[in-house]
């Protein structure tokens, strides 16, 4: 039986200052999407980052709120840090100082209400380093329980099934974010997909690449070629976008709920 008492909407930015304070509690989760307004080659939309961190979040904070978790979703930060496709026509990004100091103002601005943890759900791999950053500040400066997760929706095609063998290397437009985005809004994808643009000699290395491999690199999208993909969007489709997307949520649902409960120590 549903709680009477329950508030209506779980998006923090739709009710009132004295509402939201009326509502939120020390067991509160805030929950701020991450994204990127970005070059996604010449098939998807620059928003695609944004658009399936949002998503997600959405999806993933309904299913916990059902499950009886106090969380929140506050509106999406679209622009990230994507200097990597600076080059690129459309791509609107922040220097990380000034995405970083954004960010850190957000959670300052969440410390001020009774809510005590932080969760940023994000879409965007170049932020994924400057999240784990801003864990530390927000915790240090405010005492927020502060964590941050991927959105969960993507992974490289691994050849199985009909998949792209992306040889752990699709980690930009190819065969995930463009399922996905089939899935999610597939009147913005063009029906022209590019071709592969897998960069095979790097798959081949030891220790120097993408997907958890020890060695890091500094890069731009067009070190692999002109049209920005790093992976192979041939044979995306609609049916394994949402397979990847309810993949994604279940993950920050699961991971929300781990939240709920965690304590140092």
């Amino acid at each position: 039986m549903s709680d009477p008492s329950a508030p209506a909407t779980r998006s923090w930015a739709d009710l009132s200052g004295p509402a939201l304070d009326a509502a939120l509690s020390e067991r509160s989760i805030a929950v701020v999407p991450v994204g990127a307004i970005e070059h996604h080659g010449p098939h998807l939309p620059l928003r695609t980052d944004a658009l399936i961190a949002e998503a997600v979040a959405f999806a993933a904070v309904t299913r916990a709120a059902a499950s009886g978790l106090d969380v929140w979703l506050l509106p999406t930060v679209s622009y990230g840090k994507s200097d990597e496709h600076y080059w690129a026509p459309g791509t609107v990004w922040l220097e990380g100082t000034t995405l970083l100091e954004q960010l850190v103002e957000i959670g300052r601005s969440i410390a001020l209400t009774r809510a005590r943890t932080v969760v940023f759900v994000n879409g965007h791999g170049g932020n994924v380093m400057l999240l784990g950053w801003l864990n530390r500040e927000l915790r240090r400066r405010f005492g927020l329980r502060s964590f941050s997760m991927s959105a969960g929706a993507g992974g490289a095609g691994d050849g199985l099934e009909g998949r792209p063998d992306e040889l752990g290397q699709g980690i930009h437009a190819g065969f995930a974010e463009t399922s996905v985005v089939m899935h999610l809004a597939p009147g913005l994808v063009s029906p022209d997909l590019p071709p592969r643009n897998v960069p095979e000699r790097i798959a081949g290395l030891r220790h120097i690449g993408f997907n958890a491999k020890p060695v890091m690199f500094g890069w731009t999208s067009d070190d692999f070629g002109p049209t920005g993909v790093i992976g192979d969007p041939t044979g995306a489709n609609a049916a394994h976008g949402r397979e990847l997307f309810e993949r994604g949520v279940a993950f920050v649902a699961d991971a929300l709920a781990e939240i709920d409960g965690f304590v140092f120590g």
